[in-house]
């Protein structure tokens, strides 16, 4: 019998297997990668419960993945056995427009690892050569989880056209929004405003650079906006809180000034309260970001340069042998958790 292996399995929402599978052989132009750490993404969490609407069933979760090269198709020359990779979340056609036109990461025939396609939480699992980059073993598999997440900091930035003399807004201070906060912060930001309802992610904004907070429980967001801005509203802001009417919330007159640009980070399917006057009358720019395009490898080198504050971005740590705990998190949500990272035995 083949050697086999232990893979998790959302059959539908809320109904988890872990079932035992023979390892799979890479083809000529594959990878097999023995996976050492996943991070746990929002978009898992809406997985499991049925509310990512990109998502199929079954599904094997996991788009955040780091392992070791365990072997190579006949034809694969970028990467050896026993290289330290991090495996992209996209595989895309290469022929449409869009990946013509440098916006793979939204191809005419994308399919996205963890959610269109089977993810990394398993032991093993093949990919296309081209779709894994190195990363020097230096990186801790802690810090080399995050690595996805930080690219999709520096493609959102990227998409929001921030530039230093941007007074930016970003709604959620958790892992994305804390992330945004770096990314900003590295292109020379002088002034972001971080708003969000716990007071613990907050403080930990402050950590990575944050200028100003805002608790939206505690104090009147539009009023504090205009405070800090002395009236003019801010230039771009960033929603990665995406609950619905978030949206909604950032576009109200107060927030943003005239001319400026606002990048929505979520997958909510609720209806928000928007006009074409709250968006026209100021000129707003609203710009999409999804997932990341040619940002791994730069991200890969500013990684490995420990130009990212990495602690405390991940909070929680779970084996792969104890992934029950995983789920009870995602159904007993808890304030301390705000990142977990598998990691395999």
């Amino acid at each position: 019998m083949d050697k086999m292996m232990k893979e998790v399995v959302v059959v539908e929402p809320h109904k988890v297997e872990v079932r035992e599978v023979p390892v799979p052989v890479p083809g000529a132009d594959e990878v097999l990668i023995q996976m050492k750490s996943a991070g746990v993404c929002g978009s898992d969490h809406h997985i499991y419960h049925g509310l990512n609407p990109c998502s199929t069933y079954p599904r094997i979760p996991g788009h955040e993945n780091a392992g070791i090269v365990a072997q190579v198709g006949e034809n694969v020359t970028n990467v050896k056995v026993g290289d330290h990779i991090i495996v992209d979340l996209i595989s895309t056609c290469g022929t449409c427009y869009q990946c013509t036109h440098g916006r793979k990461n939204v191809c005419e025939h994308v399919k996205v690892r963890g959610s269109g396609a089977d993810g990394g939480w398993r032991e093993y699992f093949t990919a296309p050569a081209n779709e894994v980059y190195k990363i020097s073993d230096e990186v801790s598999w802690e810090d080399a989880a995050l690595v996805e997440p930080f690219a999709i900091g520096s493609h959102c930035t990227t998409r929001g056209r921030v530039v230093e003399d941007d007074v930016v807004f970003i709604l959620g201070a958790g892992t994305i929004g804390s992330i945004i906060l770096q990314s900003c912060k590295a292109k020379g930001c002088k002034t972001v405003i971080c708003c969000d309802v716990s007071d613990s992610s907050l403080e930990r904004a402050k950590g990575y650079g944050a200028d100003y907070v805002i608790n939206s429980k505690k104090e009147d967001v539009v009023k504090r906006v205009q405070e800090i801005t002395e009236g003019h509203g801010c230039t771009v802001a960033f929603d990665s809180a995406c609950f619905p009417g978030s949206l909604t919330m950032c576009l109200q007159p107060g927030i943003l000034c005239n001319a400026a640009r606002m990048v929505p980070m979520g997958f909510s399917t609720a209806q928000e309260g928007i006009t074409q006057a709250m968006i026209n009358q100021r000129e707003l720019d609203i710009i999409g970001s999804r997932m990341s395009q040619n940002a791994f490898e730069p991200t890969i080198e500013r990684m490995e340069n420990h130009e990212y504050i990495t602690e405390g971005i991940a909070t929680t740590f779970i084996k792969f042998s104890e992934i029950d705990k995983v789920f009870y998190l995602m159904d007993h949500p808890d304030e301390s958790a705000k990142k977990m990272v598998i990691l395999f035995d």
